[in-house]
């Protein structure tokens, strides 16, 4: 394509550094003053007077004299040429001198008296010269550099002619990547297959007077495919492709970011039909408001993106798509219908959408047979597609440390452990400590049994401390869940103070330690989400109530008043205590089966879901289990 040759001519020009307006040039001149200005001040001091030729003065080296010496023996001297603050000549026996002496006009008149011949050098050296018209120089550079930038436009027409000095960081070409390469948001790429189309067959829309939209807005959590998406967008509709982010477009200099954001659209231009990404454009497309008086740049970049989204030329054939993690920080203006018609957010991959983005994955690299990608589809829940990338290549990293050639089942789960709980710590923990922990892990995997009809299946416990994790109890879920019974919330606050029980009933209430915050923080978290948001408590009934955030910073609802806080408050501390004694009561009875469970616990550091279960059930009761739980797994994943 002609248009995109002559894009490819100019960028090469760019990148060679020679900018359109001659800019080196003034750049060249300025370095050229500056060291001139050096010159003078590293030349100056250390340039030796010349004396006069004098065939009949022996070489010898001259006499240093201070000033009262110069007076003292102003008979002797014989010549002196003075240049500023420094003489130097010859006394009357032939031999020379140097001396510094302050400019007086009556010593002058005594040593002309005396027979001496004296003369002024009041000539300038070449870095005097150069001293003395170097600022004026400047400043007449740099009027007649302001005054042409304002013949091209303004300010925008300097921001123009730094360009070359500070370019925008866009990536070009037809990207490889297809909707072959992006693997668990197949509803995101379904909503997105008709700018596909769009690009390949236009006439079709034209034809029908339908409008494709010009931009799409794609949001979501970090990693989960916003970048890679729209790249794989142009690459299945094999048109030109132009990247940058929203930073770019930032500079010190008012007026740079509306030059550039009217370079990379006329780019756009002509290559049309095209596709333009702007990666984290909440940079540029924030809020307008009217006490943003220091923020002037950006809000004139965001008019200028706005002017050319929607301006006069409606069919240019640019398909704008914009990535952000925060939709809700963007202007209004900036999506309304005609700019960014199409707001997809692109949520994290269920289950099914996880294993998709292992299976994708996992063919880079070399995996064992012994490794379930099921499983870990399973005990990856609330993962994103570049944290399951992560999380195989961690594994590898793992396996190519000990010597291993494929990636095993140790490799994947000492990958995942160490994702979601930070690396393994060799800490100097007292036996007391020690001891605390098994017991505290071991109050936590018997109440997981106790409920496992209605909690998520125990995957394993361990008491390896990992980043502040002095322990663990890791659950398995059996498939992804969008809600949570009221028997689900009250048997998961039961297993979270397990911890906490377990401590009271086998150290004694004065021996318990702050080990059990994490639980304790997140107990009370579901408390209150059930109480005030899901409405799941019947004292305060289903009034969604406002809590204070991050800040202070409270949502769109009423806020509650002192009495209904009251009330939460209460009900939020009758919830933890009533699943406080039930994990009491289930402790207490099977005193001897958990002790049971934390002595294997000290002996193994680990134990797996199916050795917990033979602990506390026995063999029987472990096979039953394991049955039940194949088929469970079966059934859930026919249901995808």
């Amino acid at each position: 394509m002609k248009n995109l040759k002559d894009f490819k001519r100019n960028k090469n020009n760019n990148k060679s550094g020679r900018p359109r307006d001659g800019a080196n040039w003034f750049l060249m001149i300025f370095v050229a003053l500056f060291i001139a200005m050096m010159g003078r001040v590293i030349f100056i001091g250390g340039v030796t007077p010349q004396m006069p030729s004098d065939m009949n003065v022996p070489e010898t080296v001259p006499v240093e004299l201070s000033f009262s010496d110069v007076l003292r023996r102003a008979p002797d001297i014989k010549t002196m040429t003075i240049r500023g603050n420094d003489a130097h000549g010859l006394l009357a026996d032939g031999t020379k001198y140097t001396a510094t002496i302050t400019y007086d006009p009556e010593m002058l008149a005594t040593l002309a008296q005396g027979g001496t011949a004296i003369t002024l050098d009041t000539s300038k050296s070449f870095w005097e010269s150069v001293a003395t018209f170097a600022p004026l120089a400047l400043t007449l550079l740099f009027i007649f550099w302001i005054l042409r930038g304002f013949r091209r436009g303004g300010p925008a027409g300097i921001g123009r002619s730094i360009i070359g000095q500070n370019p925008t960081k866009i990536a070009t070409g037809k990207p490889k990547t297809t909707f072959k390469d992006v693997a668990g948001i197949d509803s995101e790429k379904q909503e997105l297959s008709e700018i596909v189309d769009f690009l390949k067959n236009k006439d079709k829309y034209k034809s029908l007077g339908a409008r494709v939209p010009r931009g799409v807005l794609l949001s979501g959590q970090p990693g989960t495919g916003k970048t890679l998406l729209a790249r794989a967008i142009a690459g299945e509709a094999n048109v030109p492709f132009f990247a940058a982010s929203g930073s770019d477009f930032s500079g010190i200099i008012v007026g740079l970011g509306v030059a550039k954001i009217k370079e990379i659209f006329e780019m756009a231009k002509r290559n049309a039909p095209c596709i333009l990404f702007i990666d984290e454009i909440d940079a540029i497309g924030q809020k307008r408001s009217t006490h943003s008086y220091n923020d002037q740049d950006r809000e004139q970049t965001l008019n200028q993106l706005l002017i050319e989204m929607d301006g006069f030329a409606n069919d240019t054939g640019i398909i704008v798509i914009g990535a952000t993690n925060r939709p809700d920080m963007l202007d209004a203006a900036l999506l309304r219908p005609g700019r960014f018609d199409r707001q997809v957010y692109i949520e994290l991959p269920d289950m099914a959408g996880r294993r998709e983005i292992l299976d994708l994955y996992a063919k880079k690299v070399k995996i064992g047979d012994g490794v379930n990608l099921q499983d870990l589809a399973r005990g990856t829940t609330g993962f994103s597609g570049a944290d399951l990338e992560n999380l195989l290549n961690e594994a590898a990293l793992h396996a190519v440390r000990n010597g291993r050639d494929k990636i095993s089942a140790v490799d994947i789960e000492e990958a995942r452990d160490k994702i979601m709980m930070g690396p393994r710590k060799v800490r100097k923990m007292r036996p007391e400590d020690i001891k605390l922990t098994a017991y505290h892990e071991a109050g936590h995997a018997f109440v997981s049994l106790m409920y496992e009809d209605v909690a998520d299946p125990i995957h394993k416990a361990t008491i390896i401390p990992r980043g502040r994790a002095l322990g663990m109890v890791q659950h398995l879920p059996i498939d992804d869940k969008v809600s949570m019974t009221l028997a689900e919330v009250r048997a998961n606050l039961s297993i979270a103070l397990a911890g906490r029980c377990a401590e009271e009933i086998f150290f004694g209430a004065d021996k318990v330690t702050t080990g059990a915050e994490s639980d304790i923080a997140m107990a009370t978290r579901l408390a209150r989400y059930s109480i005030t948001t899901a409405g799941l408590s019947k004292k305060v009934g289903l009034p969604a109530i406002n809590q204070v955030g991050t800040f202070g910073v409270r949502g769109a609802l009423e806020n509650a008043s002192e009495k209904t806080a009251e009330l939460v408050d209460s009900e939020i501390r009758a919830w933890l205590d009533a699943a406080h004694a039930d994990a009491t009561k289930h402790l207490t009875k099977n005193k001897k089966t958990v002790e049971k469970l934390a002595t294997e616990l000290l002996a193994r550091e680990t134990l797996t879901g199916a050795e917990i279960r033979e602990i506390v059930f026995g063999k029987e009761a472990k096979k039953s289990a394991t049955k039940k739980a194949t088929k469970t797994r079966k059934n859930a994943v026919s249901k995808k």
